[in-house]
């Protein structure tokens, strides 16, 4: 723009249309297209008719209708180059438009990121788990002091224990051998009446006197014979 056009306003560049607008426009002009090439396909096949009808009758006729059908396929072909570019372009416009909307969206989370961290700080977040894990190690320690029995005095020595039970088992042996209540405790002899033993009668001592005389008689016989 020249320095004139600057001072007294020169005619201003029109805005570039948007993304979506593009594609849309794009769309459309392939339906026009698209829908020429309907109607000149139907014209081609209307120009093989006539050049077939008055192929032998009427043959400048049907040469000119074949210069028609050639005009159209001409057109024909340039609308399917034309449909080819206008393809390629509109699918690069959706690609950028789609690209556009993944970065916006890319956009919005790092700044919403951005704004979660920026009240926080990576060295206090490292104090507070050191913080979380001291409190646990805490929390361990109290737990196990509630649940150790020594801090009721209950502390006891399991050797001392197992040898005192090993005793206990050896004395109720030695009971079960002894028949008694107590280990090393000599056996009682039932007590002596206190009263005397009544005499037998004489003529029973004399009787078993005599039976004692005949034995040693006997003996005495059975040494010398």
């Amino acid at each position: 723009m020249s320095f004139f056009s600057k001072v007294f306003g020169g005619k201003k560049e029109p805005t570039a249309p948007s993304t979506a607008e593009a594609i849309q426009k794009l769309r459309e002009t392939e339906e026009m297209l698209m829908k020429k090439q309907d109607f000149l396909e139907k014209k081609i096949d209307i120009e093989k008719q006539t050049a077939r009808k008055n192929g032998t009758a009427n043959k400048r006729a049907a040469i000119q209708a074949l210069k028609r059908k050639k005009r159209y396929e001409k057109q024909l072909l340039q609308i399917d180059g034309t449909l080819s570019t206008i393809e390629m372009q509109r699918e690069a416009l959706e690609g950028a438009n789609t690209n556009t909307a993944v970065l916006t969206t890319m956009n919005s989370a790092a700044a919403a990121l951005k704004a979660a961290h920026q009240h926080m700080d990576v060295d206090q977040v490292h104090d507070m788990m050191d913080d979380i894990a001291e409190q646990q190690d805490v929390a361990r320690e109290i737990s196990d002091a509630i649940s150790n029995p020594v801090a009721f005095g209950q502390d006891v020595d399991e050797d001392e224990l197992a040898k005192e039970l090993e005793e206990l088992e050896q004395e109720e042996l030695d009971k079960e051998l002894l028949g008694v209540g107590g280990i090393g405790t000599p056996t009682e002899l039932p007590a002596v009446p206190a009263t005397s033993v009544p005499a037998a009668p004489a003529k029973a001592r004399s009787k078993a006197k005599a039976e004692e005389v005949d034995d040693d008689l006997k003996e005495l016989e059975a040494w010398a014979s």
